[in-house]
């Protein structure tokens, strides 16, 4: 038995998000019916996070153990064949029993685009969201501070989360302008459901006006899903990276988002 990673990457704005689902269309379902043709055996795959539907990855993470001898190439090349156009294997490689795509991973890496324009786009329809007001770009990165460090983020967690514990880690979150698109860059030691864009929500409110950051404060401290803003529209969300020990030396990626900013 051999466990194997694999580095993906798709748009999701066609899938009910990664996770497999009964009747619905879920990125692992495909992945795990591409990968058990390859390997002429029944594969079943953990991830490094559960998408939601409509997000987009550039950097998800998996792994999966197979009796199946197979070179590198088979597991790229021959499982993208098997697999639908917005769905691609980016890298593979076998790891020890150690490994483990979601409790070996040390931080993961959202990045939120955001077209802020009048008119709706022509094109990456389904890879940015669309915002027409006038954002302060300096408050809603002052309010964005006051999440760095390890908080009980239960504000801005979404309502069917499952894990025991609210509290995360935030590593940096930084905002910035690229022409029309305002790129939300988050990471953390791990995230709740629907935490990054409940947060984009609510900068977005102060960044517009509505409220100032002392609110954003009191929202963060209040514990309470209800006093924060609303959640952002899925479409410009991107899990683009996921950090683990050198020990596993899992292969580098240049490129760990779209529109290629740094």
């Amino acid at each position: 038995m051999s466990r194997i990673a694999l580095g993906i990457e798709y748009e999701g704005w066609h899938y009910a998000g990664f996770q497999r689902q009964a009747g619905l269309s879920t990125v692992q379902g495909e992945l795990e019916r591409a990968l058990s043709s390859i390997a002429a055996e029944p594969v079943q795959l953990t991830c490094a996070g559960r998408t939601d539907a409509g997000v987009n990855a550039t950097g998800q993470v998996v792994h999966f153990d197979t009796t199946a001898i197979r070179p590198t190439r088979a597991w790229v090349q021959g499982t993208n064949t098997k697999l639908p156009a917005d769905i691609a294997v980016s890298w593979a490689k076998e790891v020890s029993e150690s490994f483990h795509a979601r409790f070996s991973a040390r931080a993961r890496r959202y990045r939120y685009i955001l077209q802020n324009t009048e008119h709706r786009p022509g094109i990456l329809r389904a890879g940015v969201s669309v915002y027409h007001g006038n954002y302060d770009l300096k408050l809603m990165q002052e309010a964005a501070q006051l999440l760095l460090g390890e908080h009980d983020f239960s504000s801005f967690m979404g309502a069917d989360e499952q894990s025991r514990s609210s509290s995360r880690c935030v590593h940096f979150l930084n905002i910035s302008r690229h022409g029309p698109f305002l790129v939300f860059d988050i990471a953390a030691n791990a995230f709740l459901n629907h935490m990054v864009r409940n947060i984009v929500g609510s900068l977005l409110q102060v960044g517009e006006g509505t409220h100032d950051t002392g609110w954003f404060e009191q929202v963060l401290a209040a514990r309470d899903r209800q006093a924060a803003g609303p959640t952002a529209q899925p479409e410009g969300l991107y899990l683009v990276d996921v950090t683990y020990p050198k020990e596993f030396n899992l292969p580098e990626r240049d490129f760990i988002g779209p529109l290629w900013l740094p």
